[in-house]
């Protein structure tokens, strides 16, 4: 007897995951797995032959994104800066050994590295101005050698600003040995073959001060030099004068432009993005915390009239949030990769050691001023000394203290390095070999080339593999069971 079949029955629906999202079958799971092996293909091919490079030649390498690290370890050379180092950080200051010092005590002089000479010019010995100039030559990266005497100045001068000018050196300024602002600049044109200094000499009368000026700050521009601020014989002055370079690289003849908010004497101008600053000093009524900011006219637009102005310092600025912490005047001021840099001077008591710093924006804010303990001059302050950058040093040459003129210098390193282990959540940095030179680079490209060869057999092995997947279930079955033997 024939049984009945059973109905077709209730059909069950088939649960789609996601709206249908991960169907087997579907483009949109077909899409997600083309782009997650797109940036794996990329990974493998791409990052890391470029990390095996930097692995090679590089100090670090960082693997992933570090974005925040909890873990850090800097080298020694960072000495007691926190780690890693805020940004614009001084590494602690170190005098230079008795070897490395003056051959007399200068406070007040001027100092500039012109090629591989650093020039001391000038100055006080605490009593009357000198004439005498000393000269080093630099050693490696950021040192120098003994100092030696260089061609006298014609006339003595201390508190005098100083630049190097297309292929020359002008001394500008200054006092005299009877106390006296002086309206003269002395020129100095070293042999560009040879390397000798030759002698100073005075400067055309046409590029003579238009009077007297001591204590003023003299700022290289594309276009000539700036001496801002200073003093006369009555005190403090606003004024800003700019000399030209003619076709020739001549400076011509001084020129008055925008004039200071206020008077500010013994500070320091430095040139750094758009803008030219000046800060510390001291106006009629002793130190002062001011930062003023000097803004520049800008071209014409194309197809406008041109701009008389551009080029020229059309204003100056102050703002409340650029002062110093404490007022500072003679103090060792300069610029490093966009940081300017306030060390020592003198609050009105005495030689102070705190060294300041501050980055400001591409738009010419000034946020703040940074402080750290590790970072201030050796006890027990200083006033008057000059300070040159050379390499990735800032020196300080001379000065004075609460003991008397200093013939010694102190070096730091403005440039500390970066962490060499980092370990974040989503990243790390390790170190690296740091082969360096033309062997590096060649041991670079060849960890590269290796690395993306095995990655590159990997992937095929991988393509393999999905293209013949019941091979490939029977290849690692085998295996396994070669294991549990």
């Amino acid at each position: 007897m024939a049984q009945q079949a059973l109905g077709a029955g209730m059909s069950v629906p088939r649960r789609r995951a996601v709206f249908g999202l991960f169907d087997a079958d579907g483009w949109a799971w077909a899409s997600i797995k083309a782009f997650v092996w797109l940036i794996i293909i990329i990974f493998i091919l791409g990052y890391l032959p470029d990390r095996a490079y930097y692995l090679t030649v590089g100090r670090t390498v960082d693997l992933g994104v570090l974005a925040w690290s909890p873990i850090n370890l800097c080298p020694p050379e960072n000495e007691t800066l926190p780690c890693p180092a805020p940004a614009g950080g001084v590494v602690p200051w170190h005098l230079s050994p008795p070897e490395l010092a003056l051959p007399a005590a200068r406070t007040d002089g001027a100092i500039l590295q012109v090629g591989t000479k650093i020039l001391y010019v000038g100055g006080s010995d605490g009593t009357t101005a000198q004439k005498d100039v000393y000269v080093a030559r630099t050693v490696g990266s950021g040192n120098f050698d003994k100092w030696a005497k260089g061609p006298s100045l014609p006339e003595p001068r201390t508190d005098a600003s100083v630049a190097y000018v297309a292929g020359s050196i002008y001394l500008i300024g200054g006092t005299d040995d009877k106390g006296a602002p002086t309206a003269t600049i002395f020129m100095l044109t070293p042999d560009s073959l040879t390397g000798e200094l030759g002698d100073w000499k005075p400067a055309p009368d046409a590029l003579a001060l238009p009077e007297g000026r001591s204590g003023a700050s003299a700022v290289i521009t594309t276009d000539g030099l700036l001496l801002v601020g200073g003093r006369n014989a009555k005190g403090p002055v606003t004024t800003t004068w700019k000399s030209l370079l003619d076709a020739k690289g001549n400076l011509g003849k001084w020129a008055a432009e925008a004039p200071l908010v206020a008077p500010q004497a013994d500070g320091t101008a430095v040139l750094v993005g758009n803008y030219v600053w000046l800060y510390g000093g001291s106006d009629g009524h002793g130190p002062v915390v001011a930062v003023q900011r000097g803004a520049f006219g800008q071209p014409a637009a194309a197809g406008l009239p041109a701009n008389p102005d551009a080029g020229k310092v059309i204003r100056w600025d102050v703002n409340d949030s650029a002062k110093l912490p404490v007022a500072r005047t003679n103090a060792a001021g300069w610029a490093s990769n966009g940081t300017i840099y306030l060390a020592g001077g003198d609050d009105g008591t005495g030689p102070k050691s705190e060294l300041f710093w501050t980055i400001p924006t591409s738009t010419g804010d000034v946020k703040e001023w940074k402080h750290l303990a590790v970072s201030d001059l050796p006890a027990p302050g200083l006033e008057g000394g000059a300070a040159v950058v050379t390499g990735p040093n800032a020196v300080i040459v001379g000065g004075s203290t609460v003991g008397g003129v200093l013939a010694s210098s102190a070096r730091a390193n403005t440039a500390p390095q970066t962490p060499f282990f980092q370990l974040g959540l989503v990243g790390a940095t390790v170190p690296g070999l740091k082969i360096e030179g033309e062997v590096g680079q060649q041991l670079g490209y060849l960890d590269a080339a290796g690395v993306g060869t095995v990655d590159f057999v990997i992937l095929l092995l991988i393509g393999w593999a999905f293209a013949h997947k019941a091979e490939t279930r029977a290849m690692i079955g085998r295996i396994i069971r070669r294991r549990h033997r």
